[in-house]
Parts: structure tokens; C-alpha cells; sequence
């Protein structure tokens, strides 16, 4: 009951948004079922997002899990001496055949680096399609040999390289394990990167089918004479293959480097041994993919 003779009053709340004009018309409501639809794709999207990831993460475990395998399968290839005797070496297994390596510590060159493994193993398991049988090969920086060793074992005909200072210990260790055991006699001989190349191997007369390398590239200050031998040597249908153990710039910088003059593939990649195997061949040739 309104009491006579006071004015009306009126509460009126106003709803209207600030800056919504009052002529305008309000945007519908969403309604349950376009929210659902929202949610469901939503969901959707998370959970291809998800699988993406477990999928990436199932890769690089697939990927962890073989690199893993192959450096125990690599690593395997050695073995010690069960009883220490007068003189100390160390052994390996290649080609069915125990390879024992004499290393010399005081000579930086002649002690086995696990690079020289990684090649040995590709050239041995890879003989179907990189076939050494009666095929011309040079080693760059032999060390102990163990790359020529077992080059020469699959039918090479081997000419081993190093600095003077190392071949002593060289050539011992590949007569040593050679002799009576091979096609071809290995020849060692003394190589200087840069220059020298030309005249010990002119092109005329020396063709190599293959030149291998097992960590040549390392803290010294004979990259770009090494960069020169390789190109010198490496003629149509010359394969490389190099075994390159990564550690700090600049010599990780070789790579890009090298890609500049030759074409490369990688064909191991083995992070728990920072080590990447690579076959290469000139940019200015071509080379048949079959070897």
C-alpha cells in the first residue's frame, strides 16, 4: 500500500555495459553445445600436441637406444692382454683376427684414438657396398696403423702416411700384423701435409680409390695444408671416408670448411662417442653412388 501525498520512486538498475551503446544489439550467448564443441576441439589439440611429443620423445630414445648399441658393438673390438708381459699392447679384432697395436704415448700421433675403431668397424661391416678387394687406398696420419691394418686385411692394396717421428712405430705395427696375412703388402711411407703432396704423389701417376682418415683433425696448426692434401689426392671417383671426433672450434669448424670443396654424406653419427663418420668426394667431379 503506497502511503498518499510521497512521490513514486523508482530503482531502476541499468545492465547495459559500459560503452555498449543502448541501440546496439548484444552478442547471443554462446549456447552449451558450440562451448562443447570448444572443449572438444581443445582437447584434441592437447592431445595431438601430446602424442607429437611422445612421439619426438620415442625418437630420440630410438635414436639414443642405436647409437648406444653401435658404440658397445664398436667398443667391443678390443681387448687386453690377459697376462702383462715385456711389452705393452693393446688388442683388437677385425676380420676374424686378433690385431695387436704397440702405441707410443710420447708421441701424440702414435696412440689409437676410438675414430680409428669407428672406420675400422664401417669398413668391415659395410664390405658389400664399400668393397676394398683390389682397390688403391691412402691413409692420412695412420698413428698406429690400425686403419691401414685393416684395410690391407679386406684386400687393399695400402699406402699408410704419417709424420717421420711416428713411422718407426707404425711401420712395426703393420708388418707386425700384416705379414703372411695379406694380398697386398702395405706400404708406409712419409707424408707432410701441404705441398709435399704433389711431388711424393703426382696425380699422373698415383690414383687412389679410397682415401680414409681417423682424427686428423685435432688441435694443430696444419688444417689448411690438410684441407690441400685432401683435395690434391682426391681425383673422379676417389671416395673419402673420415671418421671426425668433435670437440672445440676452430677444428669443428673444419667441417664447413671441407663442405665447401667436397661433397659430404654422414654415415655414423655417434653423440656418446662424439664421433661422425663421413664419406665425401669432390664438388668439381662426380662419383657414381655404387662403389
Amino acid at each position: 500500500m503506497r502511503s498518499s501525498g510521497q512521490p513514486e520512486i523508482c530503482c531502476q538498475i541499468d545492465l547495459i555495459p559500459k560503452g555498449f551503446k543502448r541501440d546496439q544489439q548484444p552478442k547471443p550467448a554462446l549456447d552449451f553445445h558450440t562451448i562443447l564443441k570448444g572443449d572438444i576441439l581443445c582437447a584434441h589439440l592437447i592431445m595431438e600436441s601430446q602424442q607429437c611429443e611422445e612421439s619426438s620423445k620415442t625418437g630420440e630414445e630410438a635414436d639414443t637406444a642405436v647409437d648406444e648399441e653401435l658404440a658397445k658393438a664398436i667398443l667391443a673390438r678390443q681387448f687386453h692382454p690377459s697376462v702383462i708381459g715385456p711389452e705393452t699392447w693393446e688388442g683388437y679384432i677385425f676380420s676374424g683376427l686378433e690385431i695387436r697395436i704397440k702405441e707410443s704415448t710420447d708421441l701424440y700421433g702414435a696412440v689409437l684414438w676410438p675414430s680409428a675403431l669407428v672406420l675400422c668397424h664401417f669398413l668391415e661391416t659395410n664390405r658389400d657396398k664399400y668393397n676394398l678387394m683390389d682397390k688403391n687406398v691412402i691413409e692420412l696420419g695412420a698413428g698406429t696403423g690400425l686403419v691401414s691394418i685393416v684395410s690391407s686385411l679386406l684386400g687393399a692394396k695400402v699406402t699408410s702416411t704419417d709424420l717421420p717421428d711416428v713411422l718407426g712405430n707404425l711401420q712395426y705395427n703393420v708388418t707386425c700384423n700384416t705379414k703372411g696375412r695379406c694380398k697386398y703388402v702395405p706400404l708406409v711411407t712419409e707424408l707432410v701435409w701441404g705441398p709435399e703432396v704433389e711431388q711424393r704423389f703426382p696425380q699422373r701417376t698415383h690414383y687412389f680409390d679410397y682415401i680414409l682418415a681417423a682424427d686428423v683433425v685435432y688441435a694443430h696448426p696444419y688444417l689448411d695444408q690438410l684441407l690441400d692434401t685432401f683435395g690434391h689426392l682426391c681425383q673422379a671417383n676417389t671416395q673419402i671416408l673420415w671418421a671426425m671426433r668433435f670437440r672445440l672450434d676452430p677444428e669443428n669448424s673444419f667441417v664447413d670448411r671441407f663442405g665447401e670443396r667436397f661433397h659430404l654424406e654422414e654415415l655414423y653419427d655417434l653423440p656418446s662417442l662424439s664421433i661422425k663418420l663421413y664419406r665425401a668426394w669432390r664438388r668439381d667431379k662426380r662419383t657414381d653412388d655404387t662403389v
